[in-house]
């Protein structure tokens, strides 16, 4: 993945995330940053397993993480 890429994606998780602090109108915000790795995590686990064809050591690779914990997130999001 290029710079231009990366910035994209941290483009638009910036708008999401100021969107969604706009969005309290004044309520407390909780675990924010539990919230924004599991909006993520999910979908990049779920991207990675569809790219390597449900390879699980492919995708560990591709990720950057052990196969144990990737099958570990797998279980945590009900990935199959």
């Amino acid at each position: 993945m290029n710079a231009m890429k990366e910035n994209e994606i941290a483009s638009c998780i910036r708008r999401a995330i100021s969107g969604y602090l706009d969005d309290l109108d004044g309520e407390k915000p909780g675990h924010l940053y539990s919230m924004v790795i599991h909006s993520v995590e999910k979908p990049l686990i779920e991207i990675a397993m569809q790219h390597t064809n449900g390879n699980q050591t492919q995708a560990a690779e591709l990720l950057g993480i052990n196969r144990n914990t990737l099958r570990q997130k797998m279980k945590q999001y009900h990935i199959k």
